[in-house]
């Protein structure tokens, strides 16, 4: 090969290297510095979790999803900063393996999911009321419950009456509450006053009958069907969190085989060094596509 074709080609190859190497030290840093920050807000809404808590049970805390979360991030992110700075083989592909572990693991449960709808169904609602037994005991869950509630029109997981496994709610409960769902369910005129009691004494009754005073869908359906209409949304969601992994998994794939080269490359040229100029190139203009800095 002429000397002016290796040497282009030599600087093609370290270009990519090199754009590369930047390219996943910013996306794993980006990562590293939004873990830590998830880290960060867990730690802070647990310990603040810690001071009002009435309830041992950890069910839908939002403070142990984030500090989960952002040590599954933080660590991850960190190995791939260190891999890509230094340009450890074995790290970088730990990193890339941990990557493409999580983005299966995504993936085969949301199959799964699909596939077995109906259980999946059954399993949330069973969640649902577990956390309805505890409701004024567990803030978190409180405010979750609420939040559903109100936004998406509906009421206690598969329907109204999973309100009477609440010991307050339940219709042989004393009390005003008795019988009742939480006025998050009620049917609500904006301009008048909210009504905390508009749910009383509903639980026991058809569903006919208080469907104009209460929502009498459950939350879970209400929920799904929602995402089902928002369709767009959706499908940015699922983009959102499956696209950054699969472009981590692919610049780590193709730093990777830069890497091999490079250290192909030094390998050579020791050896030509050592034994004299009749050593081949290791760097061939072979295979490098229509632009010879495309990374192969």
């Amino acid at each position: 090969m002429p000397r002016g074709d290796l040497e282009q080609v030599r600087y093609c190859a370290r270009l990519s290297y090199l754009w590369l190497k930047f390219s996943l030290v910013i996306y794993s840093t980006v990562f590293w510095l939004i873990g830590t920050l998830i880290l960060s807000v867990g730690i802070y809404a647990e310990v603040e979790r810690q001071k009002y808590k009435t309830l041992e049970s950890a069910f839908l805390a939002p403070a142990i999803i984030l500090i989960l979360l952002g040590i599954i991030m933080f660590v991850v992110s960190f190995i791939g900063v260190v891999a890509s700075l230094r340009d450890n083989l074995c790290l970088l592909q730990v990193f890339m393996y941990i990557l493409g572990i999580c983005l299966i693991i995504e993936l085969t449960g949301g199959v799964v999911a699909l596939i077995f709808r109906n259980q999946t169904i059954d399993f949330l609602n069973n969640n649902i009321r577990r956390g309805i037994k505890n409701y004024y005991d567990d803030l978190d869950f409180k405010n979750i419950m609420d939040f559903v509630q109100k936004e998406f029109k509906c009421c206690g997981g598969e329907d109204y009456q999973d309100w009477s496994k609440n010991q307050y709610h339940d219709c042989n409960a004393p009390g005003p509450l008795a019988c009742g769902v939480p006025y998050t369910c009620c049917i609500r005129n904006t301009t008048s006053v909210v009504n905390t009691m508009c749910g009383y004494r509903t639980i026991d009754k058809e569903r006919l009958s208080v469907q104009n005073v209460i929502h009498v869908r459950g939350c879970t359906n209400a929920v799904l069907i929602w995402f089902m209409d928002n369709y767009t949304i959706m499908a940015g969601l699922l983009l959102g969190i499956l696209f950054p992994q699969f472009l981590g998994v692919l610049l780590t794939a193709l730093y990777i085989t830069r890497v091999e080269d490079s250290i192909a490359e030094h390998s050579a040229t020791v050896t030509d060094g050592l034994l004299g100029s009749g050593a081949k190139p290791s760097m061939e203009a072979t295979g490098t596509g229509c632009c010879m800095c495309y990374p192969v």
